[in-house]
């Protein structure tokens, strides 16, 4: 099995060291030739970073500087969400998700005993939560067992049996729940989301935002994904014909709903509450970010 694991990561490897320049921002706290005990791969959100202009973003304050033999790398990817910022949401986190991928391959084939924790932010927890589902279902590069944390914020997939830390919040991802979930990496996988981010916490009957978020997920489609593509659409209308049928959707999508919509974004965009995770109260006196940088260095001693 440790074999079958050394070639996928050998092989994955291969085709992504050519874009690594291009995929990465370093604060490595061991030099480059050593192998960490703890490798950090943290996916900034839209707009923070982008392939001409690299940042951080708000995971800087998790992942910056951490204690003991630690390096963190910071996804670099266009960041972008709407097709005239020049990449489409769905083509902008694949991207997000392939680095990300490569990132971890390259160190799992270098440094046997290194292990892994994945963080992002919005559209990064989009792809770094994709990347997880990926590892704990046993599908990518590395085993489960290697990956000691992943830390998910404003996760637009993010599903009610995810594990939330800090206070109940109802509805769930814009971009609807991951088929496979997180598997063997469930217990080891963190999310957070403030009532009223329309992101992670889309209303179980707004059916019209729902359909929104299917469609930037699948706006630059996978052939291979089109069963996953048409299980989520399923689900979907299901839960719509449910809720009331079809007509309920139209509802949602006539003149004067689109009003009340366009108001409703407009009002959400102006509260900051995307933004507020630096100061998210989840109890104890943490938030999100101070959570997560304690539960990296706990990591890092065990």
């Amino acid at each position: 099995m440790l074999s079958r694991w050394k070639n996928t990561a050998a092989c994955a490897a291969a085709m992504v060291t050519t874009a690594l320049p291009v995929g990465v921002a370093s604060t490595a706290q061991a030099a480059p030739q050593d192998c960490p005990n703890m490798y950090v791969v943290a996916v900034p959100g839209t707009w923070e970073t982008s392939n001409t202009d690299p940042g951080k973003g708000m995971l800087a304050a998790v992942a910056d500087n951490l204690p003991g033999n630690v390096r963190t790398d910071y996804v670099v990817y266009p960041a972008t969400a709407f097709p005239w910022e020049g990449d489409v949401y769905g083509r902008s986190k694949q991207e997000a998700v392939d680095h990300a991928r490569g990132l971890v391959a390259e160190m799992a084939l270098r440094c046997e005993s290194t292990r892994f924790a994945l963080l992002g932010y919005s559209q990064g927890a989009d792809a770094a939560g994709d990347l997880a589902s990926e590892i704990g279902t046993g599908l990518s590069v590395v085993p489960p067992s290697r990956v000691a944390l992943v830390g998910l914020i404003s996760d637009p997939k993010r599903s009610p049996t995810d594990t939330l830390i800090g206070p109940p919040v109802g509805g769930a991802g814009a971009g609807g729940s991951r088929l496979n979930g997180f598997g063997w990496l469930s217990p080891q996988t963190y999310t957070f989301c403030a009532a009223g981010d329309l992101y992670c916490a889309t209303p179980d009957g707004d059916f019209a935002a729902r359909f929104a978020g299917l469609f930037a997920q699948i706006s630059n489609p996978n052939p291979a994904m089109f069963g996953s593509y048409q299980q989520q659409a399923n689900a979907l209308i299901a839960d719509a014909l449910a809720a009331g049928g079809l007509g309920l959707l139209a509802d949602q999508l006539n003149n004067s709903a689109y009003e009340e919509r366009k108001r409703q974004v407009d009002d959400f965009l102006k509260s900051g509450i995307h933004q507020s995770y630096p100061s998210y109260a989840i109890g104890g006196g943490a938030t999100p970010l101070t959570w997560l940088r304690q539960r990296l260095i706990e990591a890092t001693r065990n």
